[in-house]
C-alpha cells in the first residue's frame, strides 16, 4: 500500500517537527510549505491525501485558501484540518464551522492530533508515539 501523503502549511519549526513525527507514526509521508501560494502550487502538482493547515502562514483569506484547495482537489473535502492559535475571530471560527473542518488548538498539537490524523485518514488505531524533544 502506498504510504499516504499530507500537506503541511507551517512555518514554525517546532511544530513542523512535531507534524513531521506524528505523520512518520502513521506511515504518512509529509511535504511542507511556508505559504499559501505555495501550497495551492503543490496541490495543483501532486495529489495529497489530506492537508494540514496553519492559517497563520496564509497571505490570503482563510475561506480563499479552502475554497482554492478544494476546487483543486476535491477529494480534500473532509481531509482538511486546520492549526488553530488562540483563535478568537469569530470570522475563522464562522469559517472552520461553515466548511466542516477540524481543528486543533495549536497548544494542543501534541496530545490531540494523533487521534484528528489516524481519523482524518482512516488510519487504525495504533499507539501513540512520544512527542519530540523540543
Amino acid at each position: 500500500m502506498p504510504r499516504r501523503k499530507v500537506l503541511i502549511l507551517e512555518d514554525e519549526p517546532t511544530i513542523r517537527n512535531v507534524l513531521y513525527v506524528l505523520l512518520a507514526g502513521l506511515g504518512c509521508e509529509g511535504d511542507v510549505v511556508h505559504n499559501s501560494r505555495q501550497a495551492i502550487a503543490s496541490i495543483n502538482r501532486q495529489t495529497f491525501d489530506a492537508v494540514l493547515l496553519d492559517l497563520r502562514c496564509s497571505e490570503l483569506p482563510p475561506e480563499q485558501l479552502v475554497s482554492e484547495i478544494l476546487d483543486v482537489q476535491p477529494n480534500l473535502v473532509g481531509r482538511l484540518l486546520v492549526i488553530t492559535g488562540e483563535v478568537a475571530d469569530p470570522e475563522i471560527l464562522a469559517m472552520i464551522e461553515r466548511n466542516s473542518l477540524a481543528h486543533v488548538p495549536r497548544q494542543q498539537v501534541t496530545t490531540a492530533l494523533w487521534g484528528r490524523l489516524q481519523s482524518l485518514l482512516g488510519i487504525s488505531r495504533g499507539p501513540q508515539p512520544a512527542p519530540p524533544n523540543n
